[in-house]
């Protein structure tokens, strides 16, 4: 398992701690995904939002250009069919438009129910693969050559409890994030000393999402925190404040 530690108690992120920085971020068309965008805009960061609903996306770069006065750059794409052909179109336009890219937070997800294994459809189990763990490596493994170009380059990997103790029902979804740590500890050793490098599982706790109102239908919706609540612990990953630090699983300070 991978080490678990605490984002620093307290920590505020500094004004412009991103600045003239370019993040990938997936599942950026709503909730943790869209949080951190907005996030990064807000520190500096010229957010490039990935996601398969083209009406989301715009809805956030339009947030991000009122509120920040960054324009983000937008590229639909559906993970759960996109194959690496296409995940490695993404990392060149980045690098024609931008010239560089200093980080990757991958808070796509695929889940529909929890359920036993016997009766997850064989659709479901490959497109949530796909989604939660092929396509974050993937567009990690393509990233690597503009990521280690990098001074301070950071990838983040959202993950949920089922990444350190896998239980019953989880499905698909609790498989993909058990394996995303898995990947995650080895690919930090592999990269440890040759690069800056860093790679991390972050785990930002309950947050009041549309995809924990489908596993949680019953909860109280309004008794979650929002997504905005985790992201200093994931701007503390993203920035310098960070360096270092690779291979581990970080939680939400709360």
């Amino acid at each position: 398992m991978l080490p678990e530690v605490a984002v620093p108690a307290g920590y505020a992120p500094a004004d412009g701690l991103l600045r003239e920085r370019v993040i990938l971020i997936t599942g950026a068309g709503g909730g943790v995904g869209s949080a951190a965008a907005m996030a990064c805009a807000r520190h500096g960061a010229t957010p490039v939002l990935l996601g398969r609903n083209v009406r989301k996306l715009e809805k956030v770069y339009d947030a991000i250009e009122a509120g920040t006065g960054i324009k983000p750059a937008i590229y639909p794409m559906n993970l759960a069919g996109a194959t690496w052909v296409e995940m490695g179109d993404v990392i060149a336009t980045i690098e024609r438009e931008f010239g560089r890219l200093d980080g990757v937070v991958h808070a796509a997800a695929h889940f529909t129910v929890f359920t036993p294994l016997s009766d997850v459809a064989p659709r479901d189990w490959m497109e949530g693969l796909q989604v939660n763990l092929t396509a974050a490596y993937t567009l990690t493994r393509l990233s690597l050559p503009l990521l280690e170009k990098s001074a301070d380059a950071s990838v983040v990997f959202l993950t949920d409890p089922s990444g350190q103790d896998n239980k019953a029902y989880r499905g698909a979804f609790g498989i993909a994030k058990y394996a995303v740590e898995g990947m995650v500890k080895s690919w930090a050793s592999e990269l440890e000393k040759k690069t800056q490098l860093r790679l991390n599982a972050y785990d930002p706790g309950p947050l009041r999402t549309f995809l924990r109102l489908k596993g949680y239908p019953g909860e109280d919706a309004q008794t979650v925190p929002l997504p905005e609540s985790a992201m200093p612990g994931l701007l503390y990953l993203l920035g310098p404040d960070s360096a270092g630090r690779s291979g581990q699983r970080f939680s939400a300070a709360r």
